[in-house]
């Protein structure tokens, strides 16, 4: 599945859409802080109501000039190219008043409306890629739709039938790493139902998927995929587990015969050390807490979320929406992440152009 990216204009900056996330949460001022700190490398189109994110950004720094645009008139028309001196806004208007730290199910469809724009924006040419800012799942549920998350709804709006959740980040202290990729086999499913979503098939689709992303998306020739095991010590030869010996290595097996460098299943509470992370470009866990635990531990505040598989490029910061934090007001909350999920996304659309 080849991504989608339109045309980039002579000496244009690279335009890349944000959407803000949970309104009373700290994504408007984690978007609004990277978007700027980025603007000489990268147009970022902020999605979310404008009127709140000027509000916000002027409290930020006055000096932040936000410019307003309507969806219809980017549809009418194309997206505008302003300089660096200012943040373009597409505006989707909140239903309800924003609290700081209070959730409003009455603002949820507006966020997943932030979303559905950044998808129509790539497919019509205005992005090169998409950054999303944390959400609040419960707030959309609340407000009466059926929502697991941004990787599940992203495959589903743009129709595609598997994709892969990665983390990724600049690691500390493992020496000689400089960059730790943890996929999953399963995302967002409760640990009882792991097992039986684990198939070889379904397993062979997903290294498959990081294989090619992992070509086509960040520039590694021939990557090295290492996989874990699901139960204590990879089973121990069916002792305490069969999975590894009925589903895992078969489709492993399988994958090697299409010429996928995947190895494994290792035990996971050994296979996070320097002397094996060295010699591979992704790690592939079967259920979310088994792998991101350590690769949050390493990277936490630099890291990011990528989803692989889509038509398009998505990234995302690598935590929540710390309504905590946003209770408190502005300036408590850091925007590495979202700056390096910016940057991620700009260096995939050089690396799918291959550039």
């Amino acid at each position: 599945m080849s991504v989608i990216l339109p045309a980039r204009r002579p000496g244009a900056r690279p335009a890349i859409a944000i959407t803000t996330g949970e309104p009373a949460g700290i994504g408007p001022e984690i978007s609004i802080r990277a978007a700027w700190a980025m603007r000489e490398r990268v147009n970022c189109v902020l999605l979310g109501d404008a009127a709140f994110l000027a509000m916000t950004a002027h409290a930020i720094d006055p000096d932040i000039r936000v410019s307003a645009l309507s969806l219809m008139a980017v549809r009418n028309g194309g997206l505008p190219h302003f300089g660096p001196d200012r943040l373009a806004v597409i505006d989707i208007p909140l239903a309800a008043h924003v609290v700081p730290g209070k959730l409003d199910s009455e603002n949820g469809r507006a966020v997943l409306a932030t979303l559905d724009a950044s998808i129509e924006g790539v497919k019509a040419g205005w992005f090169e890629a998409v950054a999303t800012a944390p959400l609040q799942k419960s707030t959309i549920n609340d407000a009466g739709v059926a929502f697991s998350g941004h990787t599940e709804y992203f495959a589903d709006r743009t129709g595609t039938a598997q994709v892969v959740m990665m983390l990724a980040g600049e690691p500390q202290g493992i020496p000689g790493l400089a960059q730790l990729r943890v996929a999953l086999a399963t995302t967002h499913l409760a640990l009882k139902d792991v097992p039986a979503a684990l198939t070889i098939a379904g397993l062979g689709t997903t290294l498959d998927i990081i294989d090619r992303d992992l070509k086509s998306k960040f520039g590694i020739a021939a990557p090295r995929i290492l996989v874990t095991g699901l139960n204590p010590h990879a089973g121990e030869n069916g002792y305490l587990g069969r999975e590894e010996i009925d589903v895992i290595a078969p489709a492993l097996e399988a994958a090697r015969a299409r010429g996928i460098d995947a190895r494994g299943p290792y035990p996971a509470d050994t296979l996070f050390q320097p002397k094996y992370l060295q010699d591979a470009d992704c790690v592939l866990a079967m259920y979310h807490d088994q792998g991101l635990p350590v690769l949050k531990y390493a990277t936490f505040g630099r890291g990011i979320n990528v989803t692989l598989g889509l038509p398009l490029i998505r990234t995302s910061v690598d935590h929540g929406t710390a309504l905590d934090l946003a209770a408190r007001g502005l300036g408590h909350a850091e925007c590495g992440s979202m700056e390096q999920a910016i940057s991620a996304a700009l260096d995939m659309a050089n690396a799918s152009r291959g550039n």
